[in-house]
């Protein structure tokens, strides 16, 4: 008997799960023969087991005060060996299952690279859920988008007139598993940085996605300079609006036979 080829589908629960899961989610979930997933919430959780009871969680492998990579890694070498069994692998993760999300880009790399199917499905994101919950729009003004650490230690370039979302603000500096965050203990780097290209009166927003059914989403505004006193979890995301206007290239505009009023937004 030929054993059957394994594959690897990651899938995404959103943000709140309940609500949020699509019908491919679901069905996936319900059809492979083996279930991981990383999931950060009790809820969420139960909803997976409900769909398929023998999902295994894939949080057993994060240690407190540790590398996260080390317990990425094991994740990854977890998923693999599965498909490499020759199971129908599924891998749900939170929110977007690609947005922030090492574990399941590398273990779809490295399946395609050992001859595996393995594909990904889009799902919600604490981005998406932001655009929403704050009323931007990205095309208005544009929109850069950045790991906070990352930001600061690879000096990316700032653009002022244009919106900018700071991912992670709550674990800014540790590359360690702290599930609640180092609260802030190197904040002021970041906020020295970003004071390079604000004011330190300019208008913030710490968010914080809604989780549950009912419950609403933090969106806390402060001036950039209280950042260093802010209350930040491993869930907070820093929102920096457009702190003046773009310019105009009214030559190229022109050239192009569009007029002003019709960029008008």
């Amino acid at each position: 008997m030929i054993k059957e080829k394994g594959s690897l589908v990651v899938v995404g629960t959103g943000i709140r799960t309940v609500g949020q899961l699509t019908g491919d989610t679901i069905a996936r979930l319900k059809t492979s023969t083996k279930v991981f997933y990383i999931i950060a919430d009790l809820v969420g959780e139960q909803v997976i087991k409900q769909i398929h009871p023998a999902a295994e969680s894939l949080g057993r492998f994060y240690r407190l005060g540790r590398n996260r990579k080390e317990a990425y890694d094991a994740m990854v070498e977890r998923i693999l060996g599965a498909v490499r069994e020759g199971h129908r692998t599924c891998c749900a993760a939170y929110g977007h299952p690609g947005v922030f999300a090492f574990p399941t880009h590398e273990a779809i790399r490295r399946a395609r690279a050992e001859g595996y199917e393995a594909t990904m499905f889009p799902a919600i994101s604490a981005e998406d859920c932001l655009f929403a919950d704050l009323g931007v729009d990205p095309a208005s003004s544009g929109c850069q988008s950045h790991e906070a650490t990352r930001f600061v230690l690879f000096r990316k370039v700032v653009d002022p007139s244009s919106s900018l979302i700071l991912w992670q603000v709550g674990m800014f500096g540790d590359a360690t598993y702290q599930p609640e965050g180092n609260r802030g203990r190197w904040i002021h780097l970041l906020v020295e940085r970003l004071c390079e290209h604000y004011p330190e009166d300019h208008e913030v927003t710490l968010y914080e996605a809604a989780v549950f059914i009912n419950c609403a989403p933090r969106m806390e505004r402060i001036p950039l300079a209280k950042l260093i006193e802010a209350r930040l979890t491993p869930a907070t995301t820093l929102y920096v609006p457009p702190a003046r206007s773009s310019v105009l290239d009214e030559e190229t505009c022109a050239a192009l036979g569009i007029e002003r009023a019709a960029l008008a937004r």
